[in-house]
């Protein structure tokens, strides 16, 4: 998830696919592809601006003004006489040096996109193994969202080491058939339901990766709210790699952007890279004060947030069981992060049209992500937790259930 909105990527591939938006059925055949794709998104992000009650509110469901509203109080967090950036320097350089610090490395640099980033971090990295291969998982983000980038644009080889619903283990790594440069790890997983290892399995996976002479590099897109799974702080799960990427606009709520944390000679070798790139932007600073905004508010609650999507994913459990649906998953049963998926036996169409019904008519956005077919008569959604949701109860979510559920089965 590195170079477009949040879950933007998700909402545009089931609603082109003609999921999450009516029920089953009623789907005009006929109307163009994009047409329904444009009404789809319209009607959901207009529900989702007028909720008066929802669990997390993306900057994608905003309006400008109050994106904007969001520097309202820059002048805290830089110094705003200090001359405008340019092609990198001025406030760009005090946050990539508060990331350095914050993740323990030499040094960092900001990048506008993340695939951009982990394209020259690998491609780097290659440069001194001598070798193009990266091991990754099935379901990491170059694999599924960037359109093959690495082999097509960086000269980088991936191959899968598993694409089962969880992170590659020690075994897998350590015996995988064929040698490669670099191990990359999406940490967390979010198309297997934004799963984490526990630390002990990470730190012998990458053990097997070092007993292979790989280096080691982190997808953090999502780093930042893993500390509460792992019970480390960011510097000591940032250390087990020899770099990292990280996102300001995923759980930072940032415009945009990127940083790549690692050793000072990788980090200067991947400014020159990011020029050739053309990821050296003349001038930066709304993005990156944003970034430094998400780091002044939004890091230090992440923890909070994680805690209480662990109370909305038990009430989820537990009102479905009451509904009456043959059965209904959260996965993971305790959350590994702020984020997580609801599996439901339902058409996606349905579950869609159901979970927008709600919100429009009731002003409560249970679901405010689309909901995706994951096989015949089954369809999943993400649902994520933020500032917004730290006001429901457990009992408002099974009320909310309890509706939405009765809308789903054509009761309500």
């Amino acid at each position: 998830m590195s170079d477009t909105a949040p879950h933007t990527d998700r909402a545009e591939q089931a609603e082109r696919a003609g999921q999450g938006g009516r029920a089953t059925g009623e789907a005009d055949a006929a109307e163009p592809v994009e047409e329904r794709y444009k009404r789809l998104r319209a009607r959901r992000v207009a529900a989702h601006r007028d909720a008066r009650r929802v669990l997390a509110r993306p900057g994608v469901a905003t309006t400008l003004r109050e994106r904007l509203a969001l520097l309202d109080t820059a002048a805290g967090l830089y110094d705003l006489d200090e001359p405008s950036d340019m092609y990198g320097n001025g406030v760009v350089q005090a946050l990539e040096e508060k990331v350095a610090a914050l993740l323990g490395t030499e040094a960092a640099a900001f990048f506008p996109t993340g695939t951009m980033a982990q394209q020259v971090a690998l491609r780097c990295w290659a440069g001194r193994t001598g070798n193009p291969v990266v091991a990754l998982h099935g379901l990491s983000h170059p694999e599924v969202h960037e359109r093959n980038a690495f082999s097509r644009v960086s000269g980088l080889r991936p191959v899968r080491l598993t694409s089962a619903p969880r992170l590659p283990t020690a075994d897998e790594v350590r015996d995988f058939e064929e040698p490669f440069g670099a191990l990359m790890l999406e940490l967390p997983l979010r198309e297997a339901g934004f799963v984490l290892p526990t630390w002990e399995e990470l730190t012998e996976v990458v053990e097997a990766a070092r007993e292979r002479d790989a280096v080691v590099h982190f997808d953090g897109a999502r780093l930042w709210e893993s500390t509460v799974r792992f019970g480390r702080p960011l510097a000591e799960i940032a250390g087990l790699a020899d770099s990292v990427y990280v996102s300001f606009y995923k759980s930072l709520k940032g415009y945009g952007g990127a940083a790549l944390a690692g050793p000072r000679t990788l980090v200067e070798e991947a400014r020159a890279w990011r020029h050739r790139y053309g990821g050296a932007v003349f001038q930066q600073f709304p993005t990156v004060l944003s970034a430094l905004a998400g780091l002044e508010r939004e890091l230090p609650r992440l923890p909070e947030y994680v805690a209480h999507a662990r109370v909305v994913a038990a009430a989820l459990r537990e009102g479905f069981a009451a509904t009456g649906l043959p059965w209904a998953r959260v996965h993971p049963g305790v959350p590994h992060t702020h984020e997580f998926q609801v599996w439901l036996p339902c058409d996606a169409d349905a579950a869609g049209e159901a979970a927008l019904r709600q919100a429009e008519e009731t002003g409560t956005a249970l679901f405010s992500r689309p909901w995706d077919a994951s096989g015949p008569g089954i369809a999943v959604t993400e649902v994520g937790v933020e500032a917004a949701g730290l006001e429901w109860t457990a009992d408002d979510v099974k009320a909310a259930v309890a509706d939405f559920a009765a809308r789903l089965t054509g009761s309500g």
